[in-house]
C-alpha cells in the first residue's frame, strides 16, 4: 500500500499549515497518515512537482502561499489532477481585503520574522529554563517576575507561559528545611508573586504525581500534615516579603498569567 501523506507547502517555513494539519490528524484515530513538509517554495516547477507527487501517493495538500501567482497555480493544477488542496491562508487574507479595504504585503515568513521582539522572547525562554526551580539563585536578581511557592503549585508551567510573552521569570520552591536565599530580597524593579493552593487540591495533585512516578502514595510528599506544614511555612515567607499572592486552585495558567500581566502594567 502507498504511504498516505498530507503535503504541507509554504513559501515560508510552513509551520502554520503544519500546525493545522497536526490539529486535524489528532481528531482521527488512525496513525497511518503522515505529514510531509515543503518550505520556502519559490518557483512554479516546485509546485508542479509537489502536485505530481501527491497524485501518485493519493494524498492531499495543505498550503500557505502568499504570492498570488503561486497560490493560483496550486489551485488550478490540483483541480486538473483531481488532488484536494486546502488553502489555509487565502480565504482569511481575502476576507481581510474585502472587509478592511487593504492589500497584503505578500511577503513570505512575516509570522516568523527575526526581529527585536523575537529575540526578546527567545532570551526570556532561555532565562526561564536556566533559572527554573531555584537552580541558580543569581536569576532571582535579574528576573522581572519571581514565582515562589511549594512544590506543584504551577511555578514551572507558569514561568514558561510568561516567558513566551517575553517576560524573564525565575521561580523558587519553598520548603521548611531550606532558608530562602538572600538574593530573593535583592534587586529593584521586580515583582515577587506567591503561588498557593488549597490543601486538599494539592494533596490530590501530589498523589497523582507519585502514582505517575511509580512511588508509594504513603510518601511524606503527599501527607496531609506535610502539605499543611509547607503551606503554612510558605505563607509566612510570602508575608515577610509583603508580596501579592495568587491562589491557583482550579485556576488556568492563562488566568494566573493575566493577573500578573496586569500587575506588570501598573
Amino acid at each position: 500500500m502507498k504511504q498516505p501523506y498530507i503535503y504541507v507547502c509554504s513559501d515560508a517555513v510552513g509551520e502554520t499549515a503544519e500546525a493545522v494539519a497536526k490539529a486535524t490528524l489528532r481528531q482521527f484515530s488512525t496513525d497511518q497518515v503522515k505529514i510531509k513538509r515543503y518550505g520556502h517554495i519559490r518557483t512554479e516547477d516546485e509546485i508542479l512537482r509537489i502536485i505530481a507527487e501527491a497524485s501518485l501517493t493519493g494524498g492531499f495538500i495543505s498550503y500557505t502561499l502568499v504570492q498570488p501567482e503561486l497560490r493560483e497555480l496550486m489551485r488550478e493544477e490540483a483541480v486538473k489532477l483531481g488532488i484536494r488542496a486546502v488553502d489555509v491562508m487565502g480565504p482569511m487574507m481575502q476576507a481581510y481585503v474585502d472587509t478592511f479595504n487593504d492589500l497584503p504585503r505578500r511577503q513570505p515568513g512575516l509570522l516568523h520574522s527575526i526581529d527585536a521582539e523575537y529575540h526578546k522572547r527567545m532570551e526570556a525562554i532561555e532565562f526561564a529554563v536556566k533559572y527554573d526551580d531555584g537552580k541558580d539563585v543569581f536569576g532571582l536578581t535579574q528576573a522581572q517576575v519571581i514565582l515562589i511557592g511549594v512544590s506543584r503549585t504551577s511555578k514551572t508551567p507558569l514561568s514558561v507561559f510568561l516567558s513566551h510573552k517575553g517576560i524573564k521569570v525565575a521561580n523558587l520552591p519553598l520548603m521548611p528545611e531550606v532558608t530562602p536565599p538572600e538574593e530573593l530580597r535583592q534587586g529593584p524593579g521586580r515583582i515577587i508573586v506567591g503561588l498557593t493552593m488549597q490543601p486538599d487540591h494539592l494533596l490530590h495533585i501530589r498523589s497523582e504525581r507519585l502514582k505517575a512516578l511509580g512511588l508509594p502514595s504513603t510518601a511524606q510528599y503527599a501527607s496531609p500534615d506535610r502539605i499543611r506544614e509547607e503551606l503554612d511555612y510558605a505563607a509566612g515567607v510570602m508575608e515577610s516579603l509583603d508580596c501579592p499572592i495568587i491562589d491557583v486552585t482550579n485556576r488556568a495558567i492563562e488566568e494566573t498569567a493575566g493577573i500578573i500581566y496586569e500587575w506588570l502594567a501598573k
